[in-house]
C-alpha cells in the first residue's frame, strides 16, 4: 500500500477526531477525586504504602528506566516475518505493518492482564499487594513495546518521559487530556531541554500521581472481596491495559504520520 500524502492526512484526521472525542472520567474515577483520607478507614496501611511506592518507581523509570525498561532488541521478535534488526529498519516499514504489530501486542497484554487480575483477585486483599506493582509494570512495558513497534527507543530519556505522559493522559479528566496532548506534541521539538523538562515533570507528576492513586484505590476496593475479586480483578486489569494500549497506539501512530508528512 502506498502512503500518499492524502492517505496520511486522512489517517491523521481520524486520530485527531479520536483525541477530541476522549471522554471525561467515568463514575468511580470521579469518586476517586474525593479526599483519599476517606478511604483510610477501608484501605489497610500496607496497601496504601504499596500504592505510594509506585510514585518512586515512576520517578526511577523516568530517570534511568529502572526495572521496567524494555530493550529495543525486542524489535526482531515483533517482526519475525520481516528482515528487521534495528529500529531504523522499522522506520522504513509501512505504517499499516506497525499498526498490525502493535494491535497484536495489545491483545496479548490484555489477555495477560485479565489472567493476572483474576488470579490475584481470588485472594482479595491478601494478593492485592502483588497486583499493584504488576499492573504499573505491565502498563509501562506495554507502552514501551508499542513505542518499539513504531520504531521509537524507550532507552531515550525523552521517550520515557513521553510514555509517562501517555500514562498520565489515560488517568486525566477531559481538560487534563487536552493539555497533555499539547505537551506531547512539543516533546518532539529538538529544541526542548530534556533535563530541565524531566526535573519539572517529576515535580508535576508527584501531584498528578496522588489523583492516580485515589482512582486506583477506589477501583481496587472492589477487588478486596475474596472470590468476587476474581471477576473485579480481571475486569479492572483488562480495562486498564485496554485504555493504555489504545492511547499508546493512537499517539505513536500520530507521531509516525506527522513525521512522514513533514
Amino acid at each position: 500500500m502506498t502512503e500518499s500524502k492524502e492517505w496520511l492526512e486522512q489517517e491523521l484526521a481520524t486520530i485527531q477526531k479520536w483525541e477530541k472525542d476522549q471522554s471525561d472520567l467515568w463514575f468511580w474515577e470521579r469518586l476517586g477525586r474525593l479526599p483519599f483520607k476517606l478511604l483510610d478507614k477501608f484501605t489497610p496501611a500496607f496497601i496504601q504504602n504499596k500504592i505510594g511506592e509506585m510514585l518512586d518507581e515512576t520517578g526511577n523509570y523516568i530517570q534511568t528506566g529502572g526495572r521496567y525498561l524494555s530493550s529495543a532488541s525486542k524489535v526482531t521478535e515483533y517482526y519475525p516475518d520481516k528482515k528487521i534488526e534495528t529500529l531504523e529498519d522499522v522506520n522504513q516499514l509501512p505504517i499499516v505493518d506497525m499498526d498490525k504489530t502493535a494491535e497484536n501486542l495489545s491483545k496479548n497484554r490484555k489477555n495477560l492482564a485479565t489472567a493476572q487480575g483474576a488470579s490475584t483477585g481470588v485472594g482479595g486483599i491478601f494478593t492485592l499487594a502483588i497486583d499493584i506493582p504488576f499492573l504499573l509494570g505491565l502498563q509501562l512495558k506495554t507502552l514501551q513495546d508499542i513505542a518499539i513497534c513504531y520504531g521509537y527507543d524507550p532507552s531515550d530519556q525523552k521517550e520515557r518521559l513521553y510514555i509517562v505522559k501517555v500514562l498520565q493522559f489515560v488517568s486525566s479528566d477531559y481538560v487534563g487530556k487536552q493539555a497533555i496532548l499539547t505537551t506531547l506534541d512539543k516533546l518532539d521539538n529538538p529544541e526542548v531541554d530534556t533535563k530541565r523538562l524531566v526535573m519539572s515533570e517529576l515535580q508535576g507528576w508527584r501531584e498528578v500521581f496522588f489523583t492516580f492513586r485515589d482512582q486506583f484505590g477506589w477501583k481496587k476496593l472492589f477487588q478486596m472481596i475474596p472470590i468476587a475479586g476474581l471477576v473485579f480483578g480481571a475486569i479492572i486489569n483488562r480495562s486498564a491495559i485496554k485504555d493504555i494500549a489504545e492511547a499508546g497506539r493512537m499517539l505513536y501512530r500520530k507521531r509516525r504520520i506527522m513525521e512522514r508528512l513533514n
